[in-house]
């Protein structure tokens, strides 16, 4: 029974700490905290692949990923919704933001007719049409009960011609006033706007002072990570972040590397997401402060020392390279867990010490530290 006197907490970003362009903060939803700057696991079916809902806490994680796209076409929102909403159904009773649907309606589904009204589509699973719109978009996001919401855009190809990045921008700005004008959120929820341009200052800016008129709560910034590289995307954010406000919190879509997320940071970002670290512990590929290690490379075969001995988990810290590489090449399910695992620690890890190192007003020590180690390599390291 709720206690008469309980108001739920509404959205807000608090800043408490600054050095240079990087802040952390406190993003607070119906669901709890999220400290930032924050890395999201994504959860693209209800599940942050090959983990336990209660380890991806364990990491230290206070926000993942749902994606619109995946869960409207299995389960279905309305069953999520039935069900109890998307918390419930996952065990997540955290905060969790939910993409749009846009960037994989263009990505995954078949037969795409883009039209001012929305995204008409065959499901890539079945092949069962449906009708993506802002409306509808932000419909499934509210009956899968997410407390961060995103407005449906078209996610700009690269390359694309000046021309072909105005017209898609201007379209998801007209798309975001729908999604708005559709969100009827609880106090505690909140729906974020998308700058995109591509690589167009003009259009990134064109871009962002729009959406800032329409009074959002956060803003990201979509269209990179695409295929532009590292200098074209923090060249975008050089001149992007500075036009977002202050007050508010910025997240930048789909990226990336620890390094990414590193020299993002340093540029005012404050939210992250991205597949990297389950999907390359699927393939045996981990992340550590020593820079990526191949478990399926034969040098690790008698190696008895584990991925990092100084690792908050357990399965960098108490499983050797050798019983990793193993369950790697023997494609044991075991294997994609094991490195999934010890990725999205490290993931969180990382996050921790940028936060403490802005805190202490040490992240360009951190950042030299970090790159100088990503540099020498495991390999290196190790001798």
């Amino acid at each position: 029974m709720t206690d008469p006197g309980y108001s739920e907490p509404e959205f807000s970003f608090a800043i408490h700490a600054s050095d240079g362009k990087a802040r952390t903060g406190t993003v607070t939803t119906t669901h709890g905290e999220v400290h930032t700057p924050a890395f999201m696991p994504v959860g693209t079916a209800a599940t942050v692949k090959a983990l336990y809902a209660e380890q991806v806490r364990e990491t230290g994680a206070d926000v993942i990923l749902g994606n619109t796209y995946h869960l409207m076409l299995r389960p279905g929102a309305e069953r999520v919704a039935r069900l109890g909403g998307l918390h419930k159904f996952m065990r997540w009773p955290h905060t969790i933001l939910t993409d749009s649907g846009g960037f994989q309606v263009m990505s995954l589904a078949k037969l795409r007719k883009l039209t001012e009204e929305g995204v008409a589509f065959q499901s890539h699973l079945d092949g069962s049409k449906h009708l993506l719109t802002p409306e509808r978009s932000i419909e499934i996001q509210g009956l899968l009960g997410s407390d961060i919401q995103m407005v449906l855009d078209e996610c700009t190809p690269y390359p694309c011609t000046k021309a072909e990045a105005e017209q898609s921008m201007r379209l998801s700005l007209r798309w975001a006033e729908r999604s708005r004008n559709a969100f009827q959120g609880t106090p505690g929820q909140a729906l974020f706007g998308i700058v995109q341009g591509s690589v167009h200052a003009d259009l990134r800016l064109e871009s962002a002072t729009a959406l800032i008129d329409l009074d959002l709560p956060g803003y990201a910034i979509g269209g990179l990570a695409v295929g532009e590289g590292q200098g074209a995307m923090l060249e975008v954010l050089d001149y992007t972040v500075p036009a977002l406000p202050d007050a508010k919190p910025r997240y930048l879509m789909g990226v990336g590397t620890p390094q990414d997320i590193l020299r993002s940071v340093m540029r005012g970002v404050d939210m992250f997401d991205c597949v990297m670290p389950t999907r390359a512990g699927r393939h045996g590929q981990a992340f550590t402060r020593r820079g990526r290690v191949n478990l399926r490379n034969a040098r690790h075969a008698d190696d008895h020392r584990p991925l990092d001995e100084e690792s908050s988990c357990p399965a960098a810290r108490d499983y050797s390279r050798a019983y990793l590489h193993h369950l790697i090449r023997s494609q044991e399910l075991l294997g994609s867990m094991l490195v999934s695992w010890a990725n999205i620690a490290y993931y969180q890890d990382h996050m921790l010490a940028i936060r403490d190192a802005i805190a202490a007003g040490s992240l360009d020590n951190y950042a030299s530290v970090a790159e100088e180690q990503w540099e020498r390599g495991d390999i290196e390291a190790l001798r």
